[in-house]
């Protein structure tokens, strides 16, 4: 199946796959979503995740629409995971030192790669370990841009358990080739697995769990008994989420829309936006991700253009050239750009480069924290199961 016809780039696309699964959002999904049924399309999980990811498809609407059909007891593991990717995000937005700890570890690690390492690494990468489950999930990987998330959690054991290879250059190459992955989700889910998120705490893949969770397809031998946490990295204390500029409702703005949020213009009032960009790649800096993952920008872009030229003039560019930006301020007469809040990670690094740009032209930049970020993010001070507690709360506020 290509990748095109795994994951259509389309808002349309993700409402569909949704309603496909809404039946099965409950009771079932409980009982089948730490099975991977094999490449392709997935049985037993929503395969929601790339639209969720860039918010082609928001959390409130998803959730919303699975409480139409179920209860929330009976869809209890299903909202959960909706709402890990949320505390995920919490958790790095208030610890952003831990996003620079793992950029500079990686370099870090990078550099010492080199002889039997290097030739480890090389292999993994290529699924020639050897371990036929791994290397079948490491071209899965690259060919698809998706992993079910119980195979993420072997492979990523196995890398670092088995092989050892830095977790650093594991979720490195993760994030270069999954479609849905972040900087949070990705990140953190390789710390979890080492040992250092939850600290002593490791996820050990063993042959009889993954013979039983992939149908029988796989009872690999060789792997690794024992799962020692790896050193300790920082983990400093939450801080206050920061307070945001208010945007001018006034006068008349440029809406920049980039990857992290392809629905923002539901945030913002019609008549306050003279005209929209929607940016596919990175901001400022070279792309971080797949080729795969920028495909599909790519064709998310385009289907948030076509959607929103009826309201406004629409630009689309893949890169943003910050100086036709301020050009184009300048021909419009307007003073402000308004966008939504990037989560910590490659685009919130960027936006930060783009403020200080914009700034020295005298253009003001505004960014937007959504509702649902609001609320979520502050909760996320410690572990997921005191997160867990705050749920029922959050979808109260959806109304």
């Amino acid at each position: 199946m290509s990748l095109e016809a795994l994951f259509p780039p389309h808002r349309q696309a993700g409402l569909d796959r949704l309603q496909a699964f809404l039946p099965s959002a409950g009771r079932a999904y409980a009982r089948d979503r730490n099975h991977d049924s094999g490449p392709g399309l997935k049985t037993g999980v929503s395969m929601l995740s790339p639209y969720l990811r860039h918010r082609l498809l928001t959390e409130a609407e998803v959730i919303q629409a699975v409480l139409g059909q179920h209860r929330a007891e009976a869809a209890e593991k299903y909202l959960q995971e909706v709402c890990w990717r949320s505390y995920w995000k919490g958790w790095l937005q208030l610890r952003p030192a831990v996003w620079q700890d793992y950029l500079e570890q990686l370099d870090a690690d990078r550099q010492h790669c080199s002889g039997e390492h290097a030739a480890t690494l090389a292999a993994a990468t290529a699924g020639q370990t050897g371990i036929a489950c791994f290397d079948d999930w490491a071209q899965e990987l690259v060919n698809t841009g998706y992993l079910h998330n119980h195979a993420r959690m072997w492979l990523a054991s196995i890398w670092i358990f088995t092989l050892k290879l830095p977790w650093t250059l594991g979720a490195d190459w993760f994030l270069r080739h999954l479609i849905d992955g972040d900087a949070a989700s990705n990140t953190l889910s390789w710390r979890w697995v080492a040992g250092i998120q939850t600290e002593g705490k490791t996820y050990l893949a063993r042959a009889d769990n993954i013979e039983q969770y992939t149908q029988g397809r796989y009872r690999p031998t060789g792997l690794a008994t024992a799962a020692p946490a790896l050193p300790p990295r920082p983990k400093p204390a939450p801080s206050p989420l920061p307070t945001l500029s208010v945007p001018p409702t006034d006068r008349p703005s440029l809406l920049l829309i980039h990857s992290e949020d392809f629905s923002a213009a539901e945030l913002f009032n019609a008549a306050s936006v003279a005209e929209a960009w929607v940016i596919s790649d990175g901001l400022v800096q070279q792309w971080p991700y797949s080729e795969s993952g920028l495909a599909f920008c790519r064709g998310a872009a385009d289907d948030v253009a076509q959607r929103l030229a009826p309201r406004w003039p629409v630009q689309v560019s893949q890169h943003l050239d910050t100086e036709a930006l301020v050009a184009r301020c300048q021909a419009l007469g307007i003073q402000d750009v308004v966008t939504t809040e990037p989560p910590v990670g490659p685009l919130a690094d960027d936006m930060a480069a783009l403020h200080q740009a914009l700034s020295e032209k005298d253009v003001a930049l505004h960014m937007v924290r959504r509702d649902w970020d609001q609320h979520a993010w502050p909760h996320a001070i410690k572990g997921f199961f005191a997160f867990k507690k705050q749920i029922p709360a959050l979808i109260a506020d959806l109304g």
